[in-house]
């Protein structure tokens, strides 16, 4: 089957081939056809997707400047107009969320007709729209009434957010979404606007897969970015409710851990369509780390930075240096902050430990930093990705980590869980560890072993072999008439041999459906076979 992989921006480490996500997905279905579609900043070169035996690769510009093109003719300015008023009021009223997602595709339908929905965006007849609806009585402007500056940043961003309506991937070609069996969206956000189009217009169901939330990034990152109250709000209202018509159209959502369902759901996610699928991984035949090392070493590992709270490890590990004096303590990790470096050294010396910790900088591997200590600890005040744990727990170490975001549910029982912000009880959780060395290897052999078992990539590969060909089996391959069965596997084989009718160029045409009667006594029996509609026929 034919499979659009969808994501936003250059592909993360998780994303990338050689090893990344994508890559060790296509790698495993090689009986599917996949093709990349991605979207990027405007202004920059796009770089080499990194993913092997893809069938092509087609790119949008975004978050940049606007492309080019001709504004809408008077006359269907009017529809223009009164899309983007849609849009906006479910944006600003909450009593009118609902009309969100109709307005996003209206909007998508007319800038197909005319290639012309990036210049209305940037156009003054948005603009007025925008400040209007905006401005009127009972809008949620959270932060006071917007200024004329908001109103010009505001529908800047609106406009790049929007431009995955006007890509030119929605036909029903070869290229076109229209023509895949079904949309992989990886990562969320705007990366799902080309599937909602694709699933408005051309009936392709998609799949979502988060290993990290858009959303929650999104409100992470908006506390600090350089706009007023009132565009944020608006963005983020943006977002949030791109966010819950995704959830409310995928057709399987796929969160890489349960703490991560729990945030879909809160979101709209649909329990009965949600699928836990963890985040492969080709570390899990990495060896195990080699013998401890001489002295009881904690280690340390992460960002410099209030969020992984290093300060709450080196108040813990005064406590263990109190109890156990030849202990010691290597920090591997990046300045997170700017000052955070100096901050954690004064904060050593002051609790007198300074001549026992290390800051050691970032390491050449990870598996290097876990062999250089005893048992691992994390002191993160939020842990939303299990990839750290994953691999820590790989090397065959203890982990001691506290109770935030997914680290219950990726240690389970064979690691210590304290409460965060506890440097008495992180303390004892470290004791406990450096003073027993049969307990250490118990658990550290007992976290590799989960650790293989919930991140090897061959469970991941075929729990997604399993959710395409479910997806398939129940969605039509061409959208029925009215009235009409659905007719799942409607294409034949022959229609993607190059020659035949319908094969690249078009699309076959749904046959009618056979009625009761005319099956003459058959039973009714859909059959998906290479040899196409002839040997379907026969059986």
């Amino acid at each position: 089957m034919r499979i659009a992989l969808l994501t936003e921006g250059t592909l993360t480490t998780a994303q990338r081939g050689e090893g990344g996500w994508c890559g060790r997905l296509v790698d495993g279905l090689p009986e599917h056809e996949f093709r990349l579609y991605r979207l990027l900043p405007a202004d920059r070169p796009a770089p080499p997707s990194g993913v092997r035996g893809l069938h092509g690769v087609h790119e949008l510009p975004m978050w940049g400047r606007r492309p080019g093109g001709r504004g809408p003719t008077a006359l269907r300015r009017r529809a223009y107009l009164k899309a983007y008023e849609e849009l906006v009021r479910a944006l600003v009223t909450p009593g009118e969320r609902a009309g969100f997602g109709p307005a996003l595709y209206r909007l998508a339908a007319l800038g197909r007709e005319d290639e012309a929905l990036p210049a209305f965006l940037a156009s003054g007849h948005a603009h007025r729209v925008l400040e209007r609806i905006w401005r009127m009585p009972g809008a949620d402007t959270a932060g006071g009434q917007p200024l004329v500056c908001d109103v010009l940043v505001a529908a800047d961003l609106l406009e790049q957010c929007l431009r995955p309506l006007s890509a030119p991937w929605y036909g029903t070609g070869p290229a076109g979404l229209g023509g895949a069996d079904l949309c992989h969206v990886v990562g969320g956000g705007p990366a799902a606007l080309p599937a909602l189009v694709a699933r408005e217009l051309h009936g392709v169901p998609f799949v979502v897969t988060e290993h990290g939330l858009h959303l929650r990034e999104q409100y992470r990152g908006y506390r600090s970015a350089p706009y007023r109250w009132p565009v944020r709000a608006l963005l983020l209202s943006f977002f949030r409710q791109l966010t819950e018509e995704t959830y409310r159209r995928a057709a399987v959502l796929t969160p890489g851990s349960d703490y991560d369902r729990q945030w879909q759901q809160r979101c709209g996610g649909d329990p009965a369509r949600t699928r836990i699928v963890h985040e492969g991984t080709t570390a899990t035949g990495r060896p195990a780390v080699g013998p401890e090392p001489a002295a009881p070493t904690l280690v340390w590992a992460g960002a410099l930075e209030p969020g992984r709270d290093p300060e709450l490890m080196l108040h813990a590990f005064a406590r263990v240096r109190a109890e156990l004096p030849a202990a010691r303590l290597r920090m591997y990790g990046e300045e997170g902050a700017p000052g955070y470096l100096a901050h954690c050294t004064a904060i050593a010396e002051r609790l007198g430990v300074a001549e026992a910790v290390e800051f050691a900088g970032r390491p050449a591997s990870t598996a290097e930093a876990w062999a250089a200590g005893s048992a691992v600890v994390f002191s993160a005040l939020a842990q939303r990705s299990p990839r750290p744990l994953a691999d820590a727990m790989l090397s065959g170490r203890a982990v001691v980590a506290t109770e935030v975001g997914v680290a219950r549910e990726v240690l389970g029982p064979t690691g210590l869980l304290v409460p965060p912000r506890s440097p008495r009880a992180l303390a004892a959780a470290c004791l406990a560890l450096l003073t027993d060395h049969e307990r250490r290897s118990r658990l550290g052999l007992a976290g590799r072993l989960r650790a293989q078992e919930r991140f090897a990539v061959e469970p991941v590969v075929g729990a997604f072999r399993e959710i395409y060909l479910d997806l398939v089996s129940r969605y039509p391959a061409f959208p029925a008439r009215p009235g009409a069965p659905v007719r799942p596997f409607a294409r034949p084989a022959e229609y993607w041999v190059a020659g035949t009718v319908g094969a690249a160029g078009g699309e076959t045409p749904v046959p009618a459906a056979e009625t009761p009667a005319e099956r003459t006594g058959r039973p009714e029996r859909t059959v998906r076979t290479a040899a196409g509609p002839a040997l379907a026929e026969a059986l």
